[in-house]
């Protein structure tokens, strides 16, 4: 499957219009950051449903003519009357208003390959921006302990509704500040203190929140360990079973933060049938591939699933809890008062949004996309010389082992920031190296497929890639391909420059 076209992907918004122009601008970028048609901004090609976000924007006031500023307006701008809110900003602080500037820059001309990055969509980044952030909300819609709630009750009330609705799951908290966050709640829902819980190794996959003993998760909870065969370098559910048999953890967590290979979340139930256990699910890096089906889904048979709105789904910064009707008030409790105090009701009401772009056609050919474009990444690389973690990837992202180029992790995700493309050090099963110089690489294509990036793309990149590594400390090389690397993004822009 090929990206028709080039340009950011948002559902809803970035592929829909087959008369628009190539090298033209979304309907969303053109709006948020007034770029007109002769900007030179790549734009996408045919896809499928404008009108979900232009009817979100314009209920937001995108869209409309803007009314005048409003009498403090002068005062909160550090100037006279300002409407753009990045002219805003560089009146008041021009030193982080320059920051913005560089890093879209950065992200306008870098290939961004982190498993755990996105580029989200100018709705979701206009409702984070919004005077949602101005209200204090704790408590529940209907069942709040400040005022002045009955507006943004609604927002939290389609986030919940959204996303049961894309999971088909029973029960839904968007409260979530990240995924840690709804882990902890997930936990404090369903442990009691020292309570055995199974999760997959930090160092083959799992997440620090998956019992690492430096994280809260394994100095409040008795974990235990299972990781991938040293073969197949795959998840060995015989031996995960085995575990499960000799330690009957209360709770088994599935789930990981670099596993490349699709996960059996029917085994994983059966596992915990066997021994009374119940199953949670740290959907955190596959949740927009689940949303899109691209990947199976866990919520059929987990009693609790976490995920966090990005990476993969596109939406912002935060969590999200999933879970059957039973666990459902010991979840709302657990979240607050139990962990947290006021929800973010500008990130509540953004997840609402990214739950609705996930719900439109065109989201369905993103998630396959990515899948493809990882299977090319990672075969791409191959050919050049490098050996793929289990030989190849199923979702998002693939682990590289950096030991056939004879360099570590550190060495090459330092020497491929310097050539422009940006990657994550990360360690390989059974990795002999510490932690923070690590035999790998994590790459990922949920960013590069936003941006429009198709097959054809990943095999430049894998080429770009094996050049930088195969002389790491030839700063000519960097040189060359940073040239190379931005050409290429020159034709992907995410974002135009919004001033």
């Amino acid at each position: 499957m090929r990206a028709r076209g080039t340009g950011p992907r948002w559902p809803g918004s970035a592929r829909s219009s087959r008369s628009r122009r190539r090298g033209q601008p979304s309907v969303a970028i053109r709006r948020k950051y007034g770029v007109t048609r002769g900007s030179g901004a790549s734009s996408p090609g045919p896809g499928g449903a404008d009108d979900a976000v232009t009817e979100a924007e314009g209920r937001g006031g995108r869209g409309r003519a803007r009314p005048g500023p409003s009498v403090h307006s002068a005062s909160l701008a550090g100037g006279g009357p300002v409407t753009d809110p990045l002219a805003a900003l560089s009146a008041v602080d021009p030193q982080i208003a320059d920051v913005i500037h560089r890093e879209v820059d950065r992200q306008n001309t870098t290939i961004q390959l982190i498993a755990s990055e996105n580029f989200t969509s100018p709705a979701v980044m206009s409702v984070q921006g919004s005077v949602l952030t101005n209200k204090y909300s704790e408590g529940y819609p209907g069942k709040r302990y400040y005022g002045g709630n009955v507006v943004v009750d609604e927002a939290e009330e389609m986030a919940r509704e959204r996303a049961c609705a894309l999971f088909g799951a029973e029960h839904a908290n968007v409260q979530p500040h990240s995924g840690a966050n709804a882990n902890m709640a997930a936990y404090l829902a369903l442990l009691d203190p020292g309570d055995t819980v199974m999760g997959m190794r930090l160092d083959q996959g799992g997440h620090l929140t998956h019992g690492s003993p430096v994280n809260f998760s394994g100095r409040i909870y008795r974990f235990v360990a299972y990781g991938v065969d040293a073969e197949s370098e795959c998840l060995d559910y015989d031996e995960i079973r085995s575990v499960a048999l000799a330690e009957r953890p209360k709770l088994i967590v599935a789930g990981a933060t670099a596993y490349p290979r699709t996960i059996d979340f029917a085994r994983f139930r059966a596992i915990a049938d066997e021994i009374g256990a119940l199953l949670m699910v740290d959907a955190a890096h596959i949740a927009g591939l689940i949303a899109g089906g691209a990947h199976p889904s866990p919520v059929p048979h987990a009693d609790v699933v976490t995920f966090t709105t990005h990476k993969t789904l596109r939406g912002p910064r935060a969590g999200t809890i999933l879970c059957r009707q039973e666990h459902a008030a010991a979840i709302d409790k657990a979240v607050f008062p139990g962990l947290q105090g006021g929800p973010l009701m500008h990130v509540v009401a953004a997840k609402a949004v990214a739950f609705l772009l996930a719900q439109q056609p065109d989201f369905r050919e993103y998630a396959a996309q990515i899948v493809a474009n990882s299977r090319a990444l990672a075969a791409g690389l191959a050919d050049e010389g490098f050996r793929i973690v289990s030989g190849g990837s199923d979702n998002h992202l693939m682990l590289v082992d950096l030991r056939p180029f004879g360099v570590t992790g550190k060495v090459a995700q330092e020497a491929l920031d310097l050539a422009g493309i940006t990657t994550n050090k990360n360690a390989i099963p059974n990795d002999p190296e510490k932690p923070f110089v690590t035999s790998g690489l994590r790459l990922g294509t949920a960013a590069v497929t936003t941006a429009g990036m198709a097959e054809d793309q990943m095999a430049e990149i894998a080429a770009l890639i094996a050049r930088v590594l195969r002389a790491p400390d030839d700063a000519e090389v960097r040189d060359e391909v940073r040239e190379a690397a931005a050409r290429l993004c020159s034709k992907f822009v995410p974002y135009p420059d919004p001033v």
